[in-house]
């Protein structure tokens, strides 16, 4: 059984106040029954906000097809039949009622409203409590709260634009009258959440691995500087964490994505998930790597096979002559993994998504058990080397306390992969990213921030000017009339 912080500290939560599990939207907070002067009890809140980043079976779905079944890397899958509102995405057919689009949006203001109530429940246990490592705590955990909060809405504007920022606990009558930040005031406001975070949060938690760190806010903040071309404050953040030698890749690249990579090196931010060495009951599983299991599969080694690589993304590989990456990132019909597993003939796709694999050992629970102990890895080192590559090669200029280039950040990630060394101009630091963080929910956004995504996606039904994001959906719209109707689309 996996020792991660969340599940430890969420036993608790579920054992004494379950309804911290269930934060509303409207960040409501319970008027009694909670107790701040308890130094035992600060950490709850916080394993509430964790907690609310686990995907379930139709979140999973939703998410993953908003998040790259959008993207030219992936088809829907699954049966022709199946899943309607992600084929739509697929498409570029869909419309402001699509399920994928209110699912997405609610799971990310969900989410957000869960690190907003972890917030305020810090300034309570401040009020109430006197102890110097138990303020300390208080900090911490506020720290990690921003964490997770700039992470929803660094999604909610890369998917939507503009969106309202709700960053307290507001009444119906308040939330439904909210009105949209532009994209530089939610840029801005991430960027205070994280910076705050680098602050107060510690640099490692060697009981809980797992649990966020300064070093998950920077390397966030990496990636969020990409969006805002902060070159300067994506390869500062980026080199900060180089230059620490707290990190490193791991040997193999499918060893990233297999179970013993969990919390490696290699990670720095992740959503934990584990059945806690059960085949039933209550456990913190996520389930998104079942939703993407081979379909028409035996057990344990079955999905629902949604969110396949595309052949695009297999032509892809062979040009580059990317064996291992190809290797780990595409599970085959008709073949056997590394581990003893066979995709049978009978699959319906042709491909699946290898980097959720995880063999059949691992896969205890009484019913479908495919993937639930697998950690959704949000950001990995390779890609902070990534980071660092693209911003120094858009003319980020400052002294790297690591001692990289551009050269040798991209340089290391492709030696990993068993590829020679290519200049770093923009142009091969992009077919990399590609190359390496494909099937991670990053193509789709990476080409939108790039300007090049009416280009590779037009095809496909992309329309610049209007799939740039998705559209505001109807249902928000409904209860909101201050939210706008998103271009190009009918309502």
């Amino acid at each position: 059984m996996k020792k991660i912080f969340i599940l430890t500290a969420l036993l608790a939560l579920l054992c004494s106040c379950s309804d911290f599990l269930n934060i509303r939207t409207e960040a409501t907070m319970p008027t009694y029954g909670f107790d701040y002067t308890k130094t035992e009890n600060i950490i709850m809140p916080l394993s509430a906000a964790y907690a609310s980043m686990r995907l379930g079976e139709g979140e999973s779905f939703h998410y993953v097809s908003v998040m790259e079944i959008v993207s030219d890397d992936a088809d829907k899958g699954s049966s022709p039949d199946d899943g309607a509102p992600a084929k739509q995405v697929d498409e570029f057919t869909l419309d402001p009622a699509n399920d994928c689009v209110n699912t997405v949006w609610t799971y990310f203001y969900n989410m957000s409203s869960a690190a907003n109530y972890a917030i305020e429940s810090m300034d309570k246990f401040k009020e109430s409590i006197t102890a110097e490592d138990a303020l300390k705590q208080v900090e911490e955990c506020r720290g990690e709260a921003r964490i997770i909060r700039a992470w929803a809405y660094f999604n909610l504007v890369r998917i939507f634009g503009s969106v309202p920022i709700i960053d307290k606990s507001m009444t119906s009558e308040e939330l439904s009258s909210a009105k949209p930040a532009s994209e530089e005031q939610i840029y801005k406001f991430i960027y205070d959440d994280l910076d705050a975070a680098i602050r107060t949060v510690e640099s490692s938690w060697e009981e809980y691995p797992g649990r966020y760190t300064c070093w998950t806010a920077r390397a966030l903040k990496s990636r969020v500087a990409l969006y805002r071309k902060d070159w300067k404050e994506a390869a500062a953040q980026a080199d900060a964490i180089m230059a620490s030698d707290e990190f490193s890749l791991q040997p193999k690249f499918r060893d990233a994505f297999l179970m013993k990579g969990e919390n490696s090196p290699e990670i720095l931010m992740s959503i934990q998930s584990s059945t806690l060495g059960q085949e039933a009951g209550d456990a913190p599983m996520c389930y998104y790597a079942f939703i993407q299991g081979p379909r028409n599969n035996p057990e344990p080694f079955q999905g629902w096979g949604f969110n396949v690589p595309s052949q695009k993304l297999v032509d892809f590989f062979d040009a580059r002559g990317d064996a291992d990456r190809k290797a780990a990132t595409i599970l085959v019909r008709g073949t056997t993994t590394p581990e003893g597993d066979v995709l049978t003939d009978k699959c319906t796709n042709p491909y699946y998504n290898g980097k959720v694999y995880t063999p059949s050992r691992y896969n205890k629970w009484s019913f479908n058990a495919y993937g639930r102990d697998y950690d959704m890895r949000l950001i990995r080192y390779s890609e902070i080397l990534l980071n660092f590559a693209e911003a120094m090669a858009n003319g980020a200029s400052f002294a790297p306390a690591s001692g990289m280039t551009a050269q040798t950040a991209l340089d290391a990630v492709r030696a990993r992969a068993g590829l020679a060394s290519v200049s770093a101009t923009l142009d091969n630091i992009y077919e990399e990213r590609h190359a390496e963080l494909a099937m991670e929910e990053q193509r789709f956004f990476d080409l939108v921030r790039w300007g090049k995504a009416a280009e590779v996606l037009g095809p496909l039904g992309f329309k610049a000017g209007k799939h740039e994001h998705f559209p505001i959906p109807t249902s928000q719209r409904q209860l909101n009339p201050n939210l706008p109707a998103s271009p190009g689309y009918t309502y």
